[in-house]
């Protein structure tokens, strides 16, 4: 009986797996089938804007205009050193960092001139493909952005069309700005190891009279570069006859070393090492600085410098016995100082070295030394110094009191690294602020750079950059917008200011020309395109910073994707008759085989090749304030 009801059970419950089963099959259809829809319109201008960003990524193989500036920042990144980004908030340079750092970069290049060829270690390739990249990814983000603000695909495809032929999104691979408006366009749809007061903790704060310093200069261009000295001569003469002191060179090298060590020693005694209590130094203060590796003191005299003729040689003294003395005393001047007897700190002063015989200041030239200086930053002392300038501005970065007064001891104590108080550790929020608050206060050099333009100056176009020239043909690559991309861009924000002031009046008298929905969809269209344009260049006009065409291009863009939504307005809700929007079309067309004519004609001196003839690059010169290279035969 008790196996009978088992039976039972079992039964009723393998019926009610089966009824379940079935249920369970009933609601699931097969097969099971995933349906995709591809645009195949967006597919092929994603396609285009990869050729036209991708194509020629590795021509030139030379430093080309602001990788001189910016490839400084990544041999920082590559060799972990800290530094200020004075040209603002770092993430451009991270992400060009990132393509160094997957390339496997390892930041051995000096950055020290335009045209420079790169060595085999350097991943050109791996440099400039993440910015062409985010270029080429624009152009499918601005036919979703016209499509996402309710306008037709056909205006879509002109904004893609304009920003393909419109060129300069084609200097991705030399820019991070296209990086940027790559995610300005994602908008409407920083490992730092340790701040400034990580740096000094574990440092003295004062620096005081022998003290163990490496000087940095306060100018990044053309390279952050730290004072130098080796065991290596002037040449007696110079490769165009002039004569030198034949004394020890002094340069400023680009990376941390050794021989970057320098020993700031009181005058008027002979000890080298830190006295208990320490005797700091003060602004006006004569002292003498001694390199730390070779015990030759910072000398600089009456001597043409090898580069800069015009300035001092700045050498490690060596006498010998050709009437040449010792001019080694240098008067501290904190430029940054609040009080007249401020001591000079660690990380935080900026400091002036004035030479006392002569007056000269301190000064990196800018200049690079030939292969006798192993290429690296020409030092000199400038007798006609004005005004501030950071070349000749000087911080120390890394310090410590020295202890030793035998050479061989404070040789091994020069070796060692700088103490460090790794238990300390800053909160994140305590060294973004730090940095924010740094880059926000540092100043820039007065100084104007031969490319440098005023946003006024953007508007029409009316200023170029010459990226790269060939250093035996008249190939070059220059900064050139398409300018009929850039006049109609001027004349559709023009057009759209006026139809919204219009509209906008004969609404508040209650008449509606244009329905409430149409209204909104244009109101929004100029938040995003004007109001991106907006944003995007008026700022400049408050800023003090050195300028160039490229600082237009996020603002150019939005203002590009304006033309489009402007003319599909104007057909469908101002043309009424089929004349007016055949002739309008008509029109349109003529526009934009004159943008691809425009694109065409100056694509040599966006891609760099072929090279043209002088001739033809005078051809090219459509307005008379554009800079083209002409090379003399």
């Amino acid at each position: 009986c008790q196996e009978t009801q088992e039976c039972r059970l079992h039964t009723v419950g393998l019926f009610t797996s089966l009824s379940v089963l079935k249920s369970g099959m009933q609601c699931v259809k097969l097969p099971i089938s995933v349906r995709v829809e591809i645009n195949l319109l967006l597919l092929a201008v994603t396609g285009l804007a990869l050729v036209t960003r991708l194509y020629g990524i590795h021509f030139p193989r030379a430093v080309v205009f602001d990788e001189v500036y910016y490839g400084q920042f990544l041999s920082l990144y590559m060799k972990q050193v800290f530094f200020i980004d004075e040209s603002g908030p770092p993430f451009g340079h991270m992400v060009l960092a990132l393509g160094a750092y997957l390339g496997g970069f390892d930041g051995n290049f000096v950055w020290n001139r335009i045209g420079a060829e790169y060595t085999s270690n350097v991943p050109v390739w791996s440099l400039r493909v993440i910015p062409a990249l985010a270029g080429s990814f624009c152009i499918p983000l601005a036919y979703l952005l016209v499509v996402e603000l309710g306008y037709s695909h056909f205006s879509a495809l002109g904004a893609c069309m304009l920003l393909l032929m419109g060129k300069y999104l084609q200097w991705g691979k030399y820019l991070f700005d296209p990086p940027l408006i790559f995610i300005s366009f994602i908008s409407p749809v920083s490992p730092i190891k340790g701040g400034l007061a990580r740096i000094t903790q574990g440092q003295p704060l004062d620096v005081a009279l022998g003290s163990q310093v490496t000087l940095r200069t306060v100018s990044s261009k053309p390279v952050p570069c730290w004072l130098h000295s080796h065991k290596v001569n002037y040449p007696i003469r110079y490769e165009n006859g002039r004569g030198s002191s034949h004394q020890q060179q002094v340069t400023c090298y680009p990376f941390k070393d050794v021989n970057n060590w320098w020993i700031i020693k009181d005058p008027g005694r002979h000890t080298l090492v830190v006295s208990s209590p320490p005797r700091p130094v003060r602004h006006g203060d004569i002292i003498q600085l001694l390199h730390g590796m070779t015990s030759r003191y910072l000398n600089t005299h009456d001597v043409a410098a090898p580069m800069s003729p015009h300035s001092q040689e700045v050498s490690g003294y060596i006498d010998f016995n050709v009437s040449m003395p010792a001019q080694n005393l240098w008067r501290v001047d904190i430029v940054n100082r609040e009080s007249d007897r401020e001591i000079w700190k660690t990380i935080l002063s900026e400091v002036r070295l004035v030479h006392v015989n002569t007056s000269a200041v301190l000064k990196l030239s800018g200049a690079s030394l030939p292969e006798w200086g192993f290429k690296q930053l020409e030092v000199v002392g400038d007798k006609i110094y004005k005004g501030y300038q950071q070349s000749g501005m000087w911080n120390v970065e890394e310090h410590r009191y020295g202890r030793s007064q035998e050479q061989k001891e404070r040789e091994l104590e020069l070796k060692s690294p700088t103490h460090s108080d790794i238990k300390r550790n800053l909160t994140f929020m305590a060294k973004f602020l730090e940095l924010q608050w740094k880059m926000l206060t540092v100043k820039n050099e007065e100084s104007e750079h031969k490319y440098s333009s005023s946003p006024l100056e953007w508007i029409t176009m009316d200023t170029n950059i010459a990226y790269w020239l060939h250093p035996s043909s008249n190939a070059q690559i220059q900064l050139i917008g398409n300018i009929v991309n850039w006049t109609i861009a001027n004349l559709a924000l023009v057009v759209y200011c006026l139809m919204f002031l219009t509209y906008l009046l004969r609404r508040r008298r209650k008449v509606e020309d244009i329905p409430q929905d149409s209204w909104e969809q244009l109101v929004l269209a100029g938040v995003v395109c004007v109001g991106g344009w907006a944003v995007n260049y008026l700022p400049f006009f408050l800023m003090e910073k050195t300028l160039f065409l490229y600082h237009y291009l996020p603002a150019l863009t939005f203002k590009i994707l304006q033309i489009p939504i402007v003319v599909e307005h104007l057909y469908i809700h101002v043309l009424k008759s089929p004349a007016q929007r055949k002739a309008f079309g008509v029109v349109i067309l003529a526009v934009l085989c004159s943008v691809y004519v425009s694109y065409h004609n100056l694509s040599p001196l966006t891609y760099g090749q072929p090279a043209l003839s002088s001739d033809e690059l005078a051809a090219l010169r459509w307005r008379e304030s554009w800079d083209i290279l002409l090379r003399k035969r």
